[in-house]
């Protein structure tokens, strides 16, 4: 039976949208598979790791009929992208195997039973649905991703806490290190939700969605432990990290006495500059601010060492504080305006990073001893 028959790139562009979440190497072989099920000339592609599924449909013609089958998901993309863009490839099935064909080229892949494949168990009762554009989601996201906690013991970190009522919608990163806040004014109100999002819907969320039209919007539906969307003809079921947030109010400083408004690209370009000479364990930077003044120093066990100066508009306190670089290049490097705001108290408290007459956008970074 020929599955399906289409150009490469149509192939290619389904499967890939729907494999940002297969492991290469998994304790479940079958979950290094992708899941195609056949209704005539529409295939239905489905992958899971057991906590998100992905889904996705696209006319690929073939054969009259249904099958269903799963086939190696990354072994599959690998193959068609050493394929010219516009030839006409062609799966067909046999026994337990499929034959994937284009041009004189010709492979066949073992496939493993469509009844095998661990779906993931949907709730059965999930909550009202509502859209934001894609648009504004993505920007969100990339505002505050960077500061999400890697493998952290306490779970819950491990994530971004999304967070809507009436039409606020608010997202909030921390690994207890620094904390990223993003906030965005919706047309309508949406239902109050207060959620965990898990570090790796996060980041297939930014793969996935576009920062195209405005029109193009992601419908989102929440139940207990798990959530639901639907965007660009895709389907994305995850399971949601359950825990307590931390109090994202109380860690953003408030009536801090020193604050400094500053170009993002030149702060930001110092701050790399200076990186280059701190040790790969230590990134620590020094960072003296005074009177019509900004200075940046980094040294490493070598003894070697950088000096960065700044010209600024300040008249505060002079302050000398320790910062890890990377954590203040991250919050620079994921912005596009061209000016930032530093407020300041003294070389214990934390700093606050925000954008000039706006209050969408904070960034909390602790110092650091140096």
């Amino acid at each position: 039976m020929i599955v399906l028959k289409a150009p490469q790139e149509q192939l290619l562009g389904a499967l890939q949208a729907v494999s940002g979440i297969v492991e290469r190497r998994h304790t479940l072989p079958i979950l290094a598979n992708v899941l195609l099920r056949k209704n005539g000339d529409d295939i239905e592609l489905t992958t899971s790791d057991l906590e998100i599924q992905v889904r996705t449909h696209a006319q690929l013609g073939g054969d009259a009929g249904a099958f269903a089958t799963t086939v190696g998901a990354r072994k599959l993309i690998d193959i068609l992208r050493t394929l010219p863009a516009d030839q006409v490839v062609s799966l067909s099935a046999s026994q337990n195997k499929l034959t994937l064909q284009g041009g004189k080229s010709r492979f066949t892949l073992q496939t493993l039973p469509a009844e095998d494949f661990p779906l993931v168990q949907e709730a059965a009762d999930y909550g009202p649905a509502f859209s934001v554009p894609q648009k504004v989601l993505r920007g969100l996201i990339d505002q505050v991703h960077f500061a999400m906690a890697v493998h952290d013991i306490r779970y819950y970190l491990n994530g971004i806490l999304f967070v809507a009522e009436g039409k606020k919608l608010t997202l909030v990163a921390t690994d207890g290190h620094r904390l990223a806040l993003a906030q965005a004014t919706l047309e309508a109100e949406i239902p109050k939700q207060e959620v965990i999002l898990p570090r790796k819907t996060v980041l297939e969320l930014m793969r996935l969605l576009k920062d195209g039209k405005e029109e193009d919007a992601i419908e989102m539906r929440f139940a207990g432990n798990q959530a639901k969307f639907a965007f660009s003809g895709m389907e994305f079921v995850t399971k949601l990290v359950e825990g307590k947030f931390p109090d994202y109010n109380r860690v953003i400083p408030k009536n801090h006495r020193n604050s400094v408004t500053l170009g993002r690209a030149p702060l930001l370009a110092s701050l790399q500059r200076a990186a280059i000479m701190t040790s790969d364990k230590f990134k620590g930077v020094r960072v003296n601010i005074e009177p019509g003044l900004l200075r940046i120093a980094s040294s490493n066990a070598e003894q070697e060492e950088a000096k960065e100066e700044l010209e600024i508009d300040y008249n505060g306190d002079a302050i000398e504080i320790g910062f890890n670089v990377t954590y203040l290049m991250d919050a620079l490097a994921n912005m596009d305006q061209d000016m930032v705001k530093v407020e300041l108290q003294d070389a214990n408290a934390s700093a606050l990073i925000t954008l000039p007459e706006r209050d969408d956008f904070k960034y909390v970074v602790m110092p650091m001893r140096i």
